[in-house]
């Protein structure tokens, strides 16, 4: 008789576990609270709009092909990928900007109107990565590991001096770039691994080195359609999935994962357990152990927007972002309020796939960056922030001409930080997961199996590899790599 699996959250994440675990021949029953599978790669549909709710691009494509292929099936036969290029387009206040594109010359000669001898200093920052990007890849970010020693002990250690763990991301790319206007571009990522680029290690110089390398991508129909191939071909292999049937707890006894007891009060029994949500949301799901008490460092939470606008937008590229004219102290106000300064990140998919928007409309998702819940406080007046950020982003994309008036603006759905907590168990209100600091990667973030309590799992952006679409996919090939290794050890 196959093990039982019961994985709790239907995220992309949860769901990668699942294929994996019932290719290996697990029996896996999925539990997801919503209505809709996805966790934050949902989706909202109002009078023919449809809004991605939080994911809205996708890198490194390979790894979703990879997670169809374990099943046999080729990702082309469920979704199309577009490819997007250029991808990102960067907007100052000063009206400068700067486009992102896979294309060499056309992103060298978009850098040389901030760095001389861009062509140059842009070959070595990709030669420089390419290498790190493969050696990260080859050695650490898919390792298991639970201890630093065992991390790096098969690692060769002339590789790990060149990977810039200890020395910022800023003055990583201060080694390439002179401009603080290219390096505040491609150090913004930092913001959604929880830091700023003057504070996380310039290890994560490969994230913009991945995007310009490899390109950015978008699903036909949206990225909800590359999670519906996903739940599609993972109901297709066996995989149950169950939604509107939230997880209230998991039961414990004898300090091993036994059941999970779902809101209603039935109880499913077990062999093994993986939770897909936040693994500090998790513990405290947990009944029949002690509490594990831990300051977790979170990544910031989001105010989000969505609107269905009356005309087409044709001045705004898919996907843009707009920085700060002091984005350190833009980085440092973010911790405990929304910046003087409102950076913010729009998408207009629309541009892309008409069908996203009723013809001779618009569909534009906008993000902007908010301190976690706790980080706020409890007087922390939510309403006004969501007030000041939809007046200061309007007034913002006027200045770029990109003038989107509140009258055009027919259906608007709005987010922030407690509506992503009471949607997706997200701790905090945190929008992308625990951070990653240079003490929360590897083996010094949450592991995927519990420290504490037998056959109790994670996948998703609070575990190992961290945040992001392909991450959270390869957590969930990692977990069910753990999962066969544990039963193989108790088997010996």
């Amino acid at each position: 008789m196959s093990q039982r699996v019961v994985i709790i959250g239907a995220g992309l994440g949860g769901l990668s576990a699942a294929i994996h675990l019932c290719t290996m021949g697990y029996d896996v029953e999925v539990y997801e609270q919503n209505p809709l599978v996805g966790g934050r790669a949902n989706r909202i549909e109002t009078n023919g709009f449809r809004f991605d709710t939080g994911p809205s691009l996708i890198n490194y494509p390979w790894v979703f092909e990879q997670l169809f292929a374990v099943t046999g099936a080729c990702m082309d036969d469920y979704v199309e990928l577009l490819p997007l290029d250029p991808s990102v387009t960067f907007f100052w206040r000063n009206g400068n900007q700067l486009q992102l594109s896979s294309d060499f010359q056309y992103l060298a000669e978009q850098l040389s109107q901030f760095d001389d001898a861009a062509h140059a200093k842009l070959s070595a920052f990709l030669s420089a990565n390419q290498e790190r990007f493969r050696f990260l890849f080859d050695y650490l970010v898919l390792s298991n590991a639970e201890t630093i020693g065992k991390w790096i002990a098969p690692v060769p250690k002339q590789g790990l001096m060149r990977l810039g763990m200890f020395r910022s991301l800023d003055r990583e790319l201060a080694r390439f770039f002179r401009s603080e206007s290219v390096r505040a571009a491609l150090g913004s990522y930092a913001m959604y691994l929880g830091g700023s680029p003057y504070k996380l290690p310039g290890t994560f110089s490969i994230l913009p080195f991945g995007e310009l390398y490899y390109g950015l991508w978008y699903p036909r129909g949206g990225i909800y359609a590359l999670v519906e191939a996903i739940r599609r071909r993972a109901v297709e292999i066996g995989v149950r999935i169950f939604c509107n049937s939230p997880v209230r707890a998991i039961r414990i006894e004898s300090n091993r994962a036994r059941s999970v007891e779902l809101e209603d009060g039935t109880i499913v029994a077990a062999d093994a357990v993986v939770s897909n949500v936040d693994v500090p949301t998790t513990q405290t799901m947990i009944v029949g152990a002690v509490p594990h008490r831990q300051q977790w460092t979170m990544t910031p939470g989001v105010i989000t927007f969505y609107w269905g606008v009356r005309r087409n937008i044709d001045t705004a590229h898919h996907h843009c972002i707009f920085l700060p004219s002091d984005p350190r102290t833009a980085y440092a106000q973010l911790r405990r309020r929304l910046p003087d300064d409102l950076p913010f990140y729009i998408c207009v998919p629309s541009r892309s796939d008409p069908s996203v928007a009723p013809a001779g409309c618009s569909t534009v998702f906008v993000l902007v960056p908010a301190p976690t819940l706790s980080a706020a406080g409890p007087a922390f007046d939510w309403d006004a922030a969501i007030e000041r950020s939809r007046q200061e982003v309007l007034q913002r994309l006027d200045m770029h001409g990109i003038a989107i008036s509140p009258q055009d603006i027919v259906v608007e759905h709005v987010w922030a930080p407690h509506e992503w907590r009471q949607r997706f168990g997200l701790y905090d209100g945190s929008a992308f997961g625990l951070a990653h600091n240079l003490w929360n990667i590897g083996p010094f973030r949450p592991s995927n199996r519990d420290r504490r309590v037998a056959r109790l799992y994670y996948a998703g952006a609070s575990t190992t590899p961290g945040t992001g679409l392909p991450m959270v996919v390869l957590s969930g090939a990692m977990v069910a790599q753990r999962i066969v290794s544990d039963e193989h050890s108790r088997v010996r």
